[in-house]
């Protein structure tokens, strides 16, 4: 398969650089329901053969099985792709948010390389912030492990930028992680802000608002065990005030004769090239479509028009329940 040139993103002061749009692999251990796994590792050879680098996984999406299956997907071309992988999501396990422990991190890191079957981790970062641990403890021995060789870079996710400040002095992060699209802006353009300033990359996960950005989601499409229902954004009172936000995006999609959600990845692609969308799918044909957003260039006065037309704070709803939102930022 023929790909286009694109000029690739480096990931901030590492030595690491990526394809525009990168892959977010949750979906393929069931973060949105069941996945084929003879057809998840399809589509990642697919993301390959069309130029795509950067793959995203954690030890917590499907319980260890989205890294055991990047590694089988990757296997002979592992060189060709950067995988940036996560530690430290206790989702209340144990009563735990999160488990920043610095005596537990070399143990995580270890499991994860294990189940990547490789030998140093691209990007690894902290997945969510441990309250009960100083930050500048856990990226001590985060640190230790790029002494050690077993991973070339670090990032954080969901961090505030007092945090990701804090935590940078320690050793220089060179990737924060946090929800970031047209629909929720707010505090991702507070940590761009300060990301910006030490030379950080932002990496961009559900740039597309976990569907609803595309223009595929209306009222009483998602099947009752979707996942995508426990999010505020998509309940009955808020899902119609939502999706009158992305008639916007359709109109300049009408324009350029794409979709929503192609305008929607270029729109943040062009909020710098220090911002690396990562998108997650099972399906091929929407694979093909985020990859072929970095194909469009949309105009300045379009990018004007629509950070406008959906400003910071006009979604309905929270991305996540309030009990969840206290364990982001932080």
């Amino acid at each position: 398969m023929a790909t286009e040139k694109y000029e690739p993103r480096k990931i901030g002061n590492s030595s690491l650089a990526t394809f525009p749009v990168g892959l977010g692999c949750a979906s393929l251990s069931g973060a949105y329901g069941p996945a084929d796994e003879a057809a998840s590792i399809a589509l990642i050879h697919d993301a390959m053969d069309r130029g795509v680098t950067f793959f995203d996984t954690s030890d917590k999406y499907g319980n260890g099985h989205n890294e055991d299956l990047i590694a089988r997907a990757v296997a002979g071309r592992r060189d060709a792709v950067i995988i940036a992988t996560k530690f430290g999501n206790m989702a209340g396990k144990d009563g735990k948010i999160a488990d920043g422990r610095p005596d537990h991190v070399a143990g995580y890191c270890d499991a994860s390389l294990r189940r990547l079957k490789t030998d140093v981790i691209d990007l690894y970062f902290q997945h969510r912030i441990d309250p009960a641990v100083p930050i500048e403890d856990t990226v001590g021995a985060m640190a230790r492990l790029v002494e050690q060789g077993k991973v070339r870079a670090l990032g954080l996710c969901e961090a505030s930028p007092a945090t990701l400040q804090r935590a940078h002095a320690v050793h220089p992060i060179s990737a924060i992680q946090s929800e970031y699209s047209i629909l929720y802006r707010t505090e991702a353009e507070e940590v761009l802000t300060t990301a910006r300033r030490l030379g950080i990359s932002f990496v961009a996960y559900a740039p597309l608002g976990r569907g609803l950005l595309t223009g595929a989601v209306r009222p009483g499409t998602l099947d009752e065990k979707d996942t995508r229902l426990r999010h505020p954004r998509f309940t009955p009172e808020n899902l119609p005030r939502n999706l009158e936000l992305v008639q916007c995006l359709e109109k300049v999609a009408a324009d350029h004769g794409c979709t929503a959600g192609q305008v929607s990845l270029a729109w943040l692609l062009a909020q710098g090239e220090d911002i690396i969308p990562i998108p997650g799918t099972k399906s091929p044909a929407r694979l093909a479509e985020n990859v072929d957003a970095a194909k469009i260039v949309l105009t300045s006065d379009e990018v004007t028009f629509l950070s406008n037309a959906i400003p910071p704070g006009a979604a309905a709803g929270l991305r996540y329940r309030a009990e969840h939102m206290k364990n982001m930022y932080v």
